[in-house]
């Protein structure tokens, strides 16, 4: 059995368990006090916007045929004109709105950077300078979200255009059966036909490039938003914890044993022991490094908690204890949830240890 701790006061605290068997040992890897630096799923960069640029290139001038067909072949080049100046608006914006997105993402990162440096090496709890940085990463990341909403908005007005674009194309293609018209004319719609393609193309790859940097952008904020909720955790407690445990977890969890988890106390060995005979234990650094690697080799892993209150004394007093290992459990299953785990990866169960004398909270994985 090995036992890790982040400081000597805190050995009798948390217990991380090692396995028992040459199995449970390929299953799961050894923990040391050097786990933290290991967490390297730290912030990927910025996320990855297209780079590509839509730009028309203009429609052609008709000289005027004098017939009805050159007429209505006048009013298409217009509305093809107006449609490409909107291509060329919404371009110009999506540029904008890429730039805006890389600016504040690096400013994200940044900051992001210099919270976990000082993490890594130490610092007080609640360090009123980290929570300012990560008040402003918070901000540059909302800056990012309103990049992405802008975007999505501006793929509905592209999604107009597009529709505006292919009816006017199918409208020049119609004009080809009209009578009344001149050898001029059919040359100008062919003409118009040509430049209606390219424009139609323009649109869809402008909407699949920015439909792409909305899906990209999504994801990422989502693993960002994880990653800066698991680092207020850290920051409360001053140390250095990693990327968050949502970014990990993928797969779909095992069910429960019969019997549920409180059956396997006594008889199977948890992943981590949380001993609480004192007030503030320091447990969740310990927990967050045990927990990850967990996830790191097997990713669709849950975790059940099990509070398991000593059932010596008088009712009264078992009441008691009994509310307090409760409470105790409730507590732990808060700390993975700010670290990032599914609350679907995570079960809360009670027992009683008769030759028990103090409250533990029992971590198993499933």
């Amino acid at each position: 059995m090995t036992f890790l701790s982040r400081s000597v006061a805190a050995i009798t605290a948390v217990m991380l368990i090692g396995g028992c068997s040459s199995n449970e040992d390929a299953l799961w890897p050894s923990v040391d006090a050097q786990s933290a630096e290991s967490q390297s799923a730290q912030n990927a960069g910025p996320p990855l916007l297209g780079t590509g640029t839509f730009e028309p290139e203009g429609v052609t001038a008709f000289a005027p045929t004098g017939t009805a067909v050159g007429q209505r072949v006048q009013a298409m080049r217009g509305d093809l004109s107006s449609i490409q100046s909107n291509i060329s608006a919404e371009n110009a914006r999506l540029q904008s709105l890429r730039s805006d997105a890389r600016a504040s993402a690096n400013n994200y990162h940044n900051l992001i950077g210099n919270i976990n440096a000082r993490l890594q090496v130490g610092t007080t709890p609640g360090n009123p300078e980290l929570v300012a940085q990560w008040n402003q990463a918070q901000s540059e990341l909302g800056n990012v979200d309103s990049s992405i909403s802008s975007m999505n908005s501006l793929a509905n007005e592209v999604s107009s255009t597009s529709s505006r674009a292919v009816y006017l194309l199918n409208s020049i293609r119609a004009t080809y059966n009209l009578s009344g018209a001149v050898d001029e004319d059919h040359r100008q719609l062919e003409v118009l036909e040509d430049e209606g393609n390219q424009t139609v193309v323009l649109i869809d790859r402008l909407l699949t490039e920015l439909t792409e940097d909305v899906a990209r952008a999504s994801n990422y904020l989502v693993s960002e938003r994880a990653d800066l909720t698991t680092m207020a955790t850290a920051i409360k407690n001053g140390d250095y914890l990693g990327g968050s445990l949502a970014n990990r977890a993928y797969g779909t969890p095992a069910p429960q044993q019969p019997g549920g988890a409180a059956s396997q106390v006594g008889r199977s060995q948890p992943l981590v022991v949380i001993r609480f005979d004192r007030p503030d234990v320091n447990y969740e650094q310990a927990l967050f490094n045990a927990v990850s690697q967990a996830l790191e080799r097997r990713p669709q892993a849950a975790f059940d908690l099990v509070a398991v209150a000593p059932g010596g004394g008088t009712t009264g007093e078992a009441a008691l204890a009994s509310n307090a290992t409760q409470r105790n459990a409730e507590q732990v299953m808060r700390s993975l949830t700010n670290m990032g785990l599914p609350p679907d990866r995570i079960s809360l169960s009670s027992t009683t240890n008769p030759s028990g004398n103090v409250n533990e909270v029992h971590i198993y994985v499933r």
